[in-house]
């Protein structure tokens, strides 16, 4: 896995429009595949610790994380109230300024009304789930009108073959390993029948994320079965040293 610095190309610096002068940054309108190096290992920042977490995105981000991960949860979707924009707006300006990308999760009813706030407040990607909308392509087309990157989130009681359809108006597709809603569960088994399933699927263009209850143990085994965007929260954030425990995983991969 190439963990070299992640460099925008001439033409994306030139596509940053309102939202340049918004995060003073040149992000432009480039998306996974620029993010990606092989495989990405993402922190989930809902397992940290948020006393301090401009200081962990700060650490993992100089170890070498490139996207974050940020759930968000509406108590309707799932039963929790997580984190929302007004955490975001602290924490991407950190996230840009480091080199990374901010992946939100959107664990929600109505996914499209949130869509402009998320964009001020800056996150680069979001991710509804297919199980919250009548019509998934609607949905990812107005995000894309907010200038995101838009994934599709499938819970594990949803069968493989009804999501893998919808996959190409999407970047990635996004098979939940747990329950969605809370940080710490275990992984379900049966989910890496599923991510090898989902794979065979989707298009070889539509990348694809798994989340939830994933470890240094089971890791290789995740991305063997076909994933290259790999969430982890409790495997970072549940240990002492964030950098260590990210680059373990990292290594598991290699």
């Amino acid at each position: 896995m190439d963990e070299s610095t992640h460099k925008l190309s001439p033409q994306s610096q030139r596509l940053g429009g309102k939202r340049h002068e918004r995060h003073n940054r040149k992000i432009g309108r480039v998306g996974w595949d620029d993010w990606i190096r092989t495989v990405e290992v993402e922190p989930s920042l809902y397992a940290a610790d948020f006393s301090k977490l401009g200081h962990d995105v700060d650490v993992l981000l100089r170890a070498g994380a490139r996207i974050v991960h940020f759930d968000v949860g509406d108590a309707h979707f799932v039963e929790p109230v997580t984190m929302g924009p007004i955490v975001l707006r602290s924490i991407a300006p950190l996230v840009h300024e480091g080199g990374g990308y901010v992946d939100c999760h959107l664990m929600v009813d109505d996914p499209a009304h949130h869509l402009a706030a998320f964009e001020e407040a800056g996150a680069d990607s979001v991710t509804f789930h297919a199980e919250a909308v009548d019509d998934p392509a609607a949905v990812a087309a107005a995000a894309r009108e907010h200038g995101f990157s838009v994934g599709l989130a499938f819970n594990p009681e949803t069968a493989v073959e009804e999501v893998a359809p919808l996959a190409d108006a999407f970047d990635l597709v996004l098979c939940m390993s747990i329950h969605p809603g809370y940080s710490g569960q275990e992984f379900m088994p049966d989910a890496l029948p599923r991510i090898e399933q989902l794979r065979s699927l989707v298009p070889e263009h539509v990348h694809v994320q798994v989340d939830g209850g994933i470890s240094h143990e089971n890791i290789r085994s995740v991305y063997d079965a076909g994933a290259d965007l790999i969430v982890c929260g409790s495997a970072i954030f549940g240990r002492e040293d964030l950098p260590r425990a990210y680059r373990r995983l990292v290594q598991a991969l290699a």
